[in-house]
């Protein structure tokens, strides 16, 4: 338990207030019941003639509190039962009963509200963080993890640790409140006994750590099968067409059925562990109960014991009632290891480090006035492979430079470098003169706008997709923008117009019609710098043509930096730099690089066949 508030202990600060509150009824629900049970004595004194002695009022403080409000207990049951006989008392002290078990009820229904706002804000400040810290973190941090993993750290394990303080943190704070209570009742109502009570409670515990030493581990691997099986999902439908394209539905089924067995059975273990909490616990407390019930009865029966009869018996009701608390404390044990195990996979997002950070003085930019300039630039994702190695080019304001290479040879990582989505090892990139790291990460990025191979849209409108991270653009700015992106048509033509839906990555609209509506968005942006990352490589004749066009609008009077695989789509570029194998092996015009007769021009030579 230390180590749960230990690691939950922040996300509890903000709402200390339901936390006092919680506290204080439930203190106020555990003396109502102690003091409930008070008047089980002189009812069991009436039903069972067992005290026949005769008491006088003893005047508060003149003797210990708990003699003084006994006797006087005896005294005023006694004078009722002279005013109005034995039937009408014992209904009157269950009146008496009814409503102080009212008063209970009642604190015990106000320290469970007021516990609510505190569970569910607890749970919403989880979730709120881990998506925050989602979007915070570097690319490259997904690059190393699965979509599927993330995903279930997202929703399985965030919703683990949300059942384990809804089941949990009531029974935290309001047991050991009632244990407290209930314990020093029993050591007031008889010391001795108590302590011969005590003696038993360590095996007790014992018996129940036994059970739920392995759960933390257990739930762990569970929690990870959960992971595997959610990643194959994603990676399924990610990959439909290709596995009905290659009839492997039976050798995906394999593979999922052996995850999703693999995860039943760890689910298994942890399920069976769990639910052996409240058997155990149960049968230790019955032989709790059973021991303290021989060892009072003997005193009582050898003539040597410190209570009487009726205080025995309500000595044992406290007893008995003082193990639902320690049988809620034995399930919250189990049910909280759960969810330290799953927080423990949600910290690894949470406290995940960032390796870009912002310089404490990083200045705002607001546009470009010169040049780009990458000097010397390397890069490494990891440290046994290099992919771009001493990079040095150039992009004057309002030119547009092409990179140009096969597959793999670095084009992407270069142009992902410029708005930081990854630092450089080695060297310095430059925006007018100021190192990219000098300045704001934020001011960087808004002055660069991006339009990639794959078009990246929302499940939202076309609206909201064109203005996406432009709140304050108006309904004129978008149509604007979609006019010169050659969109307008094709979107007055949909059942909604700009308010109909995309769908889920825009799974509604062709190839040519994202990559449209994504240069909308960028030409609504207006950056000053443009990055194109084959931008028509994946269309065909006709959408490219449109798109083409929308991208030479785009690309009027702004510094561009293009990647292309079709040669003929960045003739014009006022210069091309080719990259084989992280390096810059060639730089100049079209014609001048077809002059050369070297690595352009068979590229070029290969795309004519």
């Amino acid at each position: 338990m230390r180590d749960f508030f230990s690691m939950m202990g922040k996300y509890f600060v903000p709402y200390r207030k339901y936390m006092a509150a919680t506290l204080a009824f439930n203190i106020l629900t555990a003396f109502f019941n102690v003091f409930s049970f008070t008047l089980l004595l002189p009812i069991l004194n009436i039903l069972f003639k067992i005290e026949q002695s005769h008491y006088d009022f003893i005047p508060w403080g003149e003797g210990s509190l708990k003699d003084t409000a006994l006797n006087n207990l005896y005294y005023y049951s006694q004078e009722l039962i002279s005013a109005y006989g034995e039937a009408t008392t014992l209904l009157l002290l269950g009146i008496g009963l009814a409503f102080l078990t009212l008063l209970k009820t009642a604190s015990y229904f106000a320290g469970s509200a007021t516990l609510i706002p505190l569970r569910t804000g607890v749970v919403r400040d989880i979730r709120n963080n881990l998506y925050k810290k989602i979007l915070s973190l570097p690319l490259s941090f997904f690059s190393e993890e699965r979509k599927g993993d993330i995903l279930a750290r997202a929703t399985s394990d965030v919703s683990e640790v949300a059942a384990s303080i809804t089941s949990s943190l009531d029974a935290l704070i309001k047991n050991p409140i009632f244990l407290l209570i209930y314990i020093g009742t029993l050591i007031a109502i008889s010391w001795e006994l108590t302590l011969f009570t005590l003696i038993v409670v360590p095996v007790m515990a014992f018996g129940i750590g036994r059970v739920g030493k392995t759960l933390k581990r257990r739930s762990l691997l569970a929690q990870q099968r959960w992971s595997d099986g959610v990643s194959l999902i994603e990676e399924t439908l990610g990959g439909l067409r290709i596995i009905k394209a290659f009839i492997a539905e039976k050798t995906m089924e394999r593979r999922f059925f052996h995850t999703n067995n693999e995860f039943r059975n760890a689910s298994k273990h942890v399920a069976i562990r769990q639910s052996a909490a409240h058997p155990v616990s149960e049968f230790l407390g019955t032989c709790m109960i059973v021991i303290v019930l021989w060892f009072g009865g003997y005193l009582i029966f050898s003539g040597h014991s410190p209570i009487d009869a009726s205080k025995f018996i309500y000595y044992l009701v406290i007893l008995y009632t003082s193990l639902q608390p320690l049988k809620e404390l034995s399930k919250t044990s189990y049910t909280i290891q759960k969810g330290l195990a799953s927080m423990e996979r949600v910290n690894k997002i949470l406290n995940a480090q960032n390796p870009i950070k912002e310089s404490p003085d990083a200045q705002d930019i607001h546009g470009l006035e010169d040049r780009i300039e990458l000097r010397h630039v390397s890069f490494s994702y990891t440290e046994q492979r290099e992919v771009l190695h001493d990079i040095n080019l150039v992009v004057p304001k309002g030119q547009t430079i092409a990179l140009v290479g096969q597959s793999g040879s670095g084009k992407s990582t270069l142009v992902d470098l410029i708005p930081r989505y990854h630092d450089i090892v080695d060297g310095d990139i430059l925006i007018d003169g100021r190192s990219i790291k000098d300045l704001k990460i934020k001011s960087l990025r808004g002055i660069i706008g991006n339009v990639n191979q794959e078009a990246i849209l929302f499940n939202d409108t076309v609206f909201n997709n064109i203005a996406f991270g432009m709140e304050s653009a108006t309904q004129e700015q978008v149509e604007a923008a979609a006019r010169i992106a050659n969109a307008h048509d094709f979107i007055m033509e949909m059942e909604n117009g700009y308010d109909t839906k995309v769908g889920d990555r825009g799974c509604r609209l062709s190839g040519g019609q994202r990559q449209r509506i994504s240069i909308a968005r960028a030409i609504l942006k207006n950056p000053p710098i443009l990055i194109l990352d084959e931008a028509t490589s994946a269309l065909d004749t006709e959408s490219e043509k449109l798109v083409q066009d929308a991208l030479e609008r785009l690309m009027h009077s702004r510094t561009t930096i293009a990647i292309a695989h079709r040669l003929s789509t960045i003739k014009n570029a006022d210069r091309i730099y080719v990259l084989h194998e992280g390096r810059i092996v060639e730089q100049g015009t079209h014609d001048e690089l077809i002059a050369q007769q070297g690595y352009y021009k068979h590229l070029n030579d290969m795309q004519a066949l």
